[in-house]
């Protein structure tokens, strides 16, 4: 659950530090929405030409987070997003199952057709790129939601850490698959993240939202306190 200390700093906010809020969340959403769509088009059709079960999930992981970030955008385009709250976080839980389910599919019936992924140049530059750009996309994420005490926010930002996880397993599949010709890499990679899918699915319908920077989050706590002491 969120902290009693953010839900303080949310009910503290003035009518315009939460429109400010409010407008860069959509400034977030908007931008992932855009990263993600050409996310999608390059890793599903390196995916493809490379037959890698992994890359294809982590386009259409890509995708699920298309639609998870425009069910934000959709909240707060409301009068009241906090009235949609409920329902916007399990669109997101929902989203995850799906992509869970495609993603275990897909793997399985590679592992047990025995086929590996062909070298794929720009799987591995797609992957590479967003470890570098997600992360930072959900921290500025987490620290908006955090202070809305938004559980739809944090939600999405989980979304995009699942995509750095599973940014992380792909990049090692197809290198490890490209270097050592371990052909079962990939299929294995897509399922650890099929199961963290899982995870964050089920938690995001309880609507058991935690912060993903659980550790940064401690860290600024108390110095803070340290500041008021």
């Amino acid at each position: 659950m969120l902290r009693n200390g953010s839900e303080r700093m949310s009910t503290s906010l003035t009518a315009e530090r939460r429109s400010r809020l409010h407008r860069r969340v959509r400034f977030i959403v908007g931008f992932t929405i855009t990263y993600n769509v050409i996310e999608a088009i390059v890793a599903v059709w390196a995916g493809t030409v490379a037959s890698s079960a992994a890359l294809i999930g982590f386009g259409l992981d890509s995708i699920v987070e298309v639609l998870s970030a425009a069910a934000i955008a959709w909240q707060f385009t409301r009068k009241d997003p906090e009235r949609w709250e409920k329902v916007t976080v399990r669109v997101i839980g929902l989203a995850f199952f799906a992509l869970a389910a495609y993603v275990s599919i897909d793997a399985v019936l590679s592992l047990i057709r025995v086929e590996g992924p062909a070298h794929s140049p720009f799987g591995l530059g797609i992957t590479a790129l967003s470890l570098v750009i997600m992360p930072l996309l959900a921290w500025f994420e987490v620290r908006t939601g955090r202070e809305l005490d938004s559980k739809s926010v944090m939600a999405d930002a989980r979304q995009l850490i699942l995509c750095v996880y599973l940014s992380g397993a792909v990049f090692i599949g197809l290198a490890l698959n490209s270097l050592f010709g371990w052909w079962w890499a990939d299929s294995v990679a897509a399922l650890v993240v099929a199961v963290l899918a899982i995870r964050e699915g089920i938690e995001a319908w309880r609507g058991d939202v935690e912060s993903p920077f659980e550790v940064l989050e401690d860290l600024d706590n108390e110095e803070v306190e340290a500041t008021v002491r």
